[in-house]
């Protein structure tokens, strides 16, 4: 799954890398290495610019909110349960199928936090004995320290409660589509702990490569099978991990220490 990530890169380097021709400074978001649901994030989507002469799409970099709300949802409430998308069934759920025909993006990210239930802590559970599990947050990005470009979807959903020239009259939402974790060994794996994705997470976002880029942003592409084809792993060994302070278990902390490497897990929270 995705349920943290940390973003810091500042929209010109973005614009650089994903060739966005398109943003707005009151768009632009200071840097977050602590993201959870609900907030506001930055994604890449190809889309016409309104009142513009042309009709052709454009990129641009947006700022949505995590946590997708289908057009069709009565209340904006069950967006925070809707921050992933699974790979394998995004095609055909009601919440996100028609997003994912035709309102595709790419939410940039430094990395991903995912969390590992402690070796103590897992042997405690497995005699029934009750503990609150201590869990070491592992920091996951690609070995080269390039963008991690996660597969995403976003909606429209209009709030009836206000009128048309209201500024939240319209919710612009999206989730992070997952996949299976690689089961094969990290390009770069911490000295102790996990030493493959899946020993980490069953679930990993599912990150784009650079030539799937144009071809997931298009809206001209709308047939499910079609772009079903865009959502295979990417190729193994492209990522490292390592463990990270458990301060970034609190979504009131942040700051670029978050991502501080440790030597090793925490006591007491060892692999």
């Amino acid at each position: 799954m995705c349920g943290r990530y940390a973003s810091s890169r500042r929209p010109e380097d973005l614009a650089g890398v994903f060739g966005i021709e398109k943003w707005e400074p009151e768009e632009t978001l200071e840097a977050d290495f602590n993201v959870a649901p609900t907030k506001e994030v930055h994604a890449v989507l190809d889309r016409p610019v309104k009142d513009a002469d042309s009709p052709r799409p454009v990129r641009q970099l947006r700022r949505l909110k995590w946590g997708l709300v289908p057009s069709w949802a009565k209340t904006p409430e069950g967006g925070a349960r809707m921050i992933n998308a699974r790979a394998e069934t995004v095609h055909e759920k009601p919440s996100y199928r028609r997003a994912f025909a035709a309102r595709r993006c790419i939410l940039p990210a430094d990395g991903y936090y995912e969390w590992v239930t402690g070796k103590q802590e897992r042997e405690l559970e497995e005699e029934g004995r009750r503990k609150r599990p201590r869990k070491q947050p592992y920091f996951v990005l690609p070995a080269d320290g390039s963008v991690f470009a996660m597969a995403g979807l976003y909606e429209f959903w209009r709030d009836r409660t206000l009128p048309d020239d209201h500024p939240g009259a319209w919710w612009v939402t999206c989730s992070v589509i997952t996949t299976e974790a690689e089961t094969t060994p990290l390009a770069v794996a911490p000295a102790e702990g996990p030493h493959t994705l899946a020993e980490i997470h069953p679930r990993m976002p599912l990150m784009l490569t650079p030539d799937r880029w144009d071809a997931w942003l298009d809206p001209a592409r709308t047939d499910p099978d079609d772009l079903r084809g865009l959502l295979s792993p990417p190729p193994p060994g492209l990522m490292r991990a390592y463990p990270v302070g458990t301060a970034v278990s609190n979504v009131r902390n942040n700051g670029p220490e978050l991502l501080k490497e440790l030597e090793a897990p925490e006591e007491g929270t060892l692999f």
